[in-house]
């Protein structure tokens, strides 16, 4: 259990503010993962605070890895693919699933009382789509498909105990077993003024479809 960094009184889980003197912890970095400001500021903007986000940088075993962090509430911007980078090298990846585990990390963490708010992209400003991250992750993400991802306070932490349990390999299998789309289907068409005819990628719309029957009737019966 994490322990409030000014009076060092327990934090309940999914809690960064201590119950005892008030203070707004940081709850994912402190302590876990060594960071410190990168100098560059992208100009954006907090969707819970409307604040600046700073830019920090990640000291992670292969490269530093640089996030947006609102200074306020402590939330993380990422951009896409950054979350997998951080979890790929910030924990020892695990070789076995533990279910009971997995079980007791969303019965603790998952805020079931948490207020649902559609956020604004930090770049766009466009309202983010909240998506389940990863199955039985139990964090819902705010992502923006062209920026990246929001993580609440407390969410790449749970997302870290997700993956130490085993999750992630869960969800790997999962994607790997999901069944494949079958190719788009062919249809013929008419190559030009000739009787012959060929093939194009796609079903056209239904009156591309007509024409291309009549078409082929056309070619057999002239």
């Amino acid at each position: 259990m994490a322990k409030c960094q000014t009076c060092s009184a327990p934090l309940a889980a999914n809690t960064q503010i201590c119950l005892y003197c008030g203070v707004r912890n940081d709850v994912d970095l402190h302590g876990k993962l060594a960071y410190q400001p990168a100098g560059i500021q992208h100009h954006r903007i907090c969707p819970q605070c409307d604040l600046e986000l700073q830019t920090i940088a990640l000291s992670l075993a292969a490269a530093p890895l640089e996030l947006d962090r609102c200074p306020s509430c402590f939330g993380l911007f990422f951009d896409p693919g950054e979350v997998e980078i951080l979890l790929d090298h910030a924990d020892s990846p695990a070789i076995q699933t533990n279910s009971a585990w997995l079980d007791n990390i969303n019965l603790e963490r998952f805020p079931k009382d948490k207020t649902v708010r559609y956020l604004k992209c930090p770049v766009c400003r466009e309202f983010m789509k909240r998506t389940l991250y990863g199955h039985r992750s139990g964090v819902v993400i705010d992502r923006c498909m062209p920026h990246g991802i929001w993580l609440d306070p407390g969410e790449i932490s749970h997302l870290l105990e997700w993956q130490t349990a085993g999750g992630r390999l869960i969800d790997e299998k999962k994607k790997q077993q999901r069944p494949q789309k079958p190719p788009a289907r062919q249809t013929r068409y008419r190559t030009g003024d000739d009787n012959s005819t060929g093939y194009s990628g796609n079903w056209g719309d239904e009156n591309n479809l007509i024409q291309t029957v009549a078409d082929l009737i056309f070619t057999l019966f002239r």
